[in-house]
């Protein structure tokens, strides 16, 4: 049984963000004043919240694998939402979060006026369309009821799905920024528009819906294999990142993360894992 900290996505979380996040218990007092950046104290563990599934595994594998040796202490938290994990990076109660994409991150600094930045991608995980009611595409019809992430990156990412394998047809050059009034032509299927989180279970109830890779997995869904249509992986913007506070990209622990992250031993530790349903994806983060 996992011993990191698991932090559900509900309204006493988020009041706790604002009193200080005393239920996330961080390593060290919030209030006192921290040396950060390049100068951050490298005896103290580094706190990363995740996303349990994959995030929060591959940071287990590199905590119990890799980190001891390279001399990084590690904690990783799990937050099972896409707004926390941003916040309590953001207030200091955590040192780095790894869930989120990059368009994801730049719509989250805009509207939330934080000031997080990417210090580098990890891996992909494929948005997929799924269904308990249909085997493959030809099976999606007018009148049908498709699932959407209503959060506006995933929306858009969602639709651009649809519209590249025919279900929809959108306005030209709207791209990632799509949302339902955008489509020209619904031919005749109905939209339900959901928080990510809660796509999955909405499944048995709509006749397809477009899956997050993360909430793929943990609703015990193989994308490579059960989605009738996967993202393409090649010059896709939306690998996931480690983000930080701008100000702490050149914290060594982080840094070395980040190296660790990028090994042979962690894509080997995908491939083998994951087997196509989480891709590596190492480098910089693509601009979005």
């Amino acid at each position: 049984m996992r011993k990191n900290i698991k932090i559900a996505a509900a309204a006493a979380a988020t009041a706790a963000i604002a009193l200080g996040l005393t239920a996330c218990g961080t390593s060290s007092d919030p209030g006192a004043k921290s040396e950060t950046g390049a100068k951050a104290d490298t005896s103290k563990a580094l706190v990363v919240a995740a996303s349990p599934t994959p995030h929060a595994d591959i940071l287990d594998f590199v905590k119990k694998n890799l980190a001891e040796k390279a001399g990084l202490k590690l904690e990783v938290k799990e937050f099972t939402d896409y707004v926390l994990p941003n916040t309590a990076t953001e207030t200091g109660q955590v040192d780095a979060n790894f869930f989120q994409h990059q368009p994801y991150l730049d719509d989250f600094n805009k509207k939330k006026n934080t000031h997080l930045v990417s210090v580098g991608t990890v891996h992909l995980e494929p948005l997929g369309l799924y269904s308990r009611k249909v085997k493959d595409l030809k099976g999606i019809k007018a009148g049908q009821t498709v699932a959407v992430p209503n959060d506006t990156t995933n929306e858009g990412r969602a639709l651009q799905l649809l519209a590249e394998n025919g279900l929809i047809t959108l306005k030209d050059g709207v791209g990632t920024s799509a949302k339902l009034s955008d489509i020209t032509d619904k031919k005749g299927l109905e939209f339900k528009e959901l928080e990510a989180a809660t796509v999955p279970r909405a499944l048995n109830d709509v006749d397809a819906a477009v899956i997050n890779g993360n909430y793929a997995i943990e609703a015990g869904l193989k994308p490579a294999k059960d989605a009738l249509v996967l993202e393409k992986a090649d010059g896709n913007p939306y690998a996931n990142i480690v983000a930080v506070k701008k100000g702490n990209e050149q914290d060594p622990r982080v840094q070395k993360l980040v190296k660790l992250l990028h090994s042979d031993e962690v894509k080997k530790f995908l491939e083998d894992t994951y087997q196509g349903s989480v891709v590596p994806a190492f480098g910089t983060a693509a601009k979005s």
